[in-house]
């Protein structure tokens, strides 16, 4: 039995006005003075009308058959589109044959043990086929098998895992201009000295300016909760706004209590817009530049 129906569509499927339309422009592109091949056959016969199919075999070097093929087709309608070479791929092409009580097994192992692989399946097969004197097929035409007769009965039972941190943002699009304290943007660095790996918090009030930054072990929401308890028991101001980037360590921890705790909001920029976090961006750069760099030790 043929394990799969060779249709190959050499046209994506239209209407049938389209398909007219198209295959007229598709016969026109082929005209006599666009088609050297056609040319060269138009030539060919002309020698051979004036000539003679011997002089014309000898001249051409072309055989009699093919002579008056060409002859036949132009002398149909005298229209120079009739030379134009016709496709030679066979009408009949090859086909993988298998026989149905293979087929039938791979398909009744694939149900019972789910998706068990055809290298697995091809040992089985093997000891299937010795029993019932059927010739054994390899693992590669197993995979067909499977494939073109869409054999995948386990689609498994996977849990569907709820994603952290998955909450509608408040965003901003452009950096904000400030006139009352209370507007906190907060940043991270990760600054490497003498070989070693260094991480900063840094906080900032856009509109006073009053800033600190934080030395912690790593960059994680917990950290990040803890550096801001301590900067607000220095800061006089209430906090309305919390601006920062989207990064792991302002989410979690950190997000759950602004969100549950506080009546802070969180607002975080749109990825890749440093632009928006200016003042803390150039904290960041001022104590890098002329303290952190200019240190051997932290």
């Amino acid at each position: 039995m043929s394990d799969f129906h060779r249709v190959r569509y050499l046209l994506p499927k239209m209407k049938k006005g389209d398909y007219i339309a198209y295959m007229k422009l598709y016969n026109n592109s082929f005209s006599f003075d666009l088609c050297d091949v056609v040319k060269y056959r138009y030539h060919i016969l002309t020698f051979y009308y004036q000539y003679g199919y011997k002089a014309t075999c000898q001249a051409f070097k072309i055989s009699k058959s093919t002579l008056y093929l060409w002859k036949k087709k132009y002398e149909g309608n005298h229209k120079l589109n009739s030379l134009i070479p016709k496709s030679t791929r066979p009408k009949t092409t090859r086909r993988m044959i298998t026989d149905p009580q293979i087929v039938e097994f791979i398909k009744a192992v694939r149900l019972e043990y789910g998706s068990i692989s055809k290298y697995k399946l091809k040992v089985f097969l093997d000891e299937y086929c010795h029993r019932l004197n059927l010739k054994p097929i390899s693992f590669t035409t197993i995979g067909k098998i499977i494939k073109r007769r869409h054999y995948f009965f386990d689609k498994g039972n996977y849990l569907k895992v709820k994603r952290k941190n998955h909450f509608k943002r408040k965003r901003v699009k452009k950096c904000p201009k400030i006139k009352v304290p209370g507007y906190i943007e907060i940043d991270s660095i990760t600054l490497y000295l003498n070989g070693e790996k260094h991480y900063f918090n840094c906080f900032i009030d856009i509109f006073t300016k009053y800033a600190k930054a934080y030395k912690v072990k790593s960059l994680s929401s917990i950290n990040t909760y803890n550096c801001f308890k301590d900067f607000i028991k220095n800061y006089t101001y209430p906090i309305h706004s919390i601006q920062t980037d989207n990064g792991s360590e302002f989410l979690s921890r950190f997000h759950k209590y602004l969100e549950e705790e506080t009546k802070i909001d969180h607002i975080f920029i749109y990825p890749r817009s440093p632009k928006i976090n200016a003042y803390i961006e150039r904290f960041n750069r001022t104590i890098q530049e002329e303290f952190l760099e200019r240190n051997d030790k932290i």
